[in-house]
């Protein structure tokens, strides 16, 4: 059977294929297939550089030939890998047969013994999925999520001089302004982009043990540590991690998996937020023609994309905080319990894609109801007893904190007019009453 969206068991490959397709040529099977074969293809060529002496003999014209293995690498390419591994068992191995075909092909049988030349399958995997998550997270996941930064930046200027009250433990508190309490937002998710960008995407080369054993009895004179180094650095443009035991120790892709799940708190936060919002009605929602709110009520438009994002950066999240306490376990020089967990990266990060398309899909269709944000502004003008109390204690008038409280704690609903006449009961000067009067909840939004 095919698959397609009625047939996937994941969401991520059924409903929302369309969201986390750009995901595909990094995190698929033929992805991972492709990567293999990348690395293998380069650590080859890296060994002719060197050159081991058998090696000497391969025109550098070669080269070229041999990276279009993996540059034009095909679908049928990974199904011919996958064929073999059905009889070898063994996926890395299979993809070393694979090449030694192509070998065959390209007139270098003579050197196919040198394909995978002293490496465990985890010099590999160590190498091909770092690289994958790194090229997934640079050229997918930071654009879209630059994307949401950059509209939320647009809202921030459209609404920076829009008075909002305030609600601290969900009551009235002193007055803010809109784009000011967004750009909290922006510039949370900045920050931790920041710290994201300097984790390295480390990778780990070393033979069976970490230790460069095989190359090391067979070619004693060479520098295998300092070659391992300039390959991963300079080849690879990843980060080598030395020692480690047979596989990469992740402590750096688990820092990456808890930035990443950071940032989603984040935007769980925001989303939240903007539902509040929506639901004290600031905001309306645009109505897009034939669509349904509710089956059952038909005035209903739901902050629907809010609640879809959320739902989906909790399960992105649920996972990254397995990934990231997980990967860095193995017992002693390892097992296989990494293996399997790496091949589900994908899908935290496919997660991650879907809110954050739903975020942006909710802020486009936000609709600002400045009659409702006036309106409560106006109904609680309780908020500028703080503002009146400051300056009396500026003035250092008597028990200023406790004058206010024994106006503003009662349950009569505090207007313009019940300010304006407290002021006038004040023993201040009259230029202090006028700075007093002078506050409105529209204007005392500070900075």
């Amino acid at each position: 059977m095919s698959l397609s969206p009625l047939h996937a068991i994941s969401p991520i490959d059924g409903r929302y294929a369309s969201k986390t397709e750009s995901l595909v040529p990094f995190f698929s099977e033929e992805a991972l297939i492709k990567y293999r074969v990348k690395i293998e293809i380069e650590y080859f060529i890296a060994l002719c550089e060197l050159p081991l002496p058998q090696l000497e003999g391969i025109d550098k014209h070669s080269y070229i030939a041999l990276r279009e293995i993996y540059l034009d690498f095909t679908t049928q390419d990974a199904q011919a890998i996958k064929d073999i591994e059905k009889i070898t068992n063994h996926d890395v191995k299979a993809v070393e047969y694979f090449i030694k075909q192509k070998f065959d092909d390209l007139d270098l049988a003579d050197y196919k013994e040198f394909i995978h030349f002293g490496l465990t399958s985890q010099d590999i995997n160590n190498t091909a999925i770092p690289m994958s998550l790194k090229d997934a997270v640079n050229q997918v996941y930071i654009p879209q999520l630059l994307e949401v930064v950059d509209h939320l930046k647009q809202l921030v200027d459209e609404w920076a001089s829009i008075s909002l009250l305030a609600r601290t433990h969900g009551q009235p508190a002193s007055p803010t302004r809109l784009g000011k309490e967004i750009e909290v937002f922006v510039v949370r998710i900045e920050e931790q982009l920041n710290l994201l960008n300097d984790i390295p995407s480390a990778a780990k080369f070393g033979g069976a043990t970490g230790n460069f054993n095989a190359h090391k009895v067979a070619y004693p004179m060479v520098d295998w540590k300092r070659f391992g180094h300039d390959f991963v650095h300079d080849t690879l443009k990843l980060h080598h991690s030395f020692p480690t035991t047979q596989i990469e120790h992740y402590d750096h892709m688990a820092a990456l998996f808890d930035g990443l799940k950071r940032i989603n708190t984040i935007i769980i936060d925001l989303n939240r937020d903007f539902w509040t919002y929506i639901s004290m009605d600031y905001f309306k929602q645009k109505i897009k023609e034939g669509e349904v709110g509710s089956s059952a009520m038909p005035h209903k438009v739901n902050p629907i994309d809010f609640e879809n994002s959320e739902g989906n950066l909790g399960i992105a999240n649920a996972i990254f905080e397995h990934l990231s306490a997980k990967l860095p376990i193995s017992r002693l020089q390892r097992d296989l319990t990494d293996s399997t967990v790496l091949r589900n990266i994908g899908v935290p990060i496919g997660h991650t894609m879907i809110g954050l398309l739903s975020t942006l899909k909710g802020l486009n269709k936000l609709l600002l109801n400045e009659q409702k944000i006036a309106q409560d502004l106006e109904n609680n003008w309780a908020v500028v007893a703080e503002a009146i109390q400051t300056i009396l204690r500026r003035e250092a008038y008597p028990n200023p904190y406790e004058t206010l409280k024994q106006l503003t704690r009662v349950n009569e609903r505090i207007t313009q007019e019940s300010i304006a006449s407290f002021i006038e009961t004040l023993e201040v000067s009259e230029s202090i009453k006028g700075e007093l009067k002078a506050i409105t909840p529209d204007n005392y939004t500070g900075i």
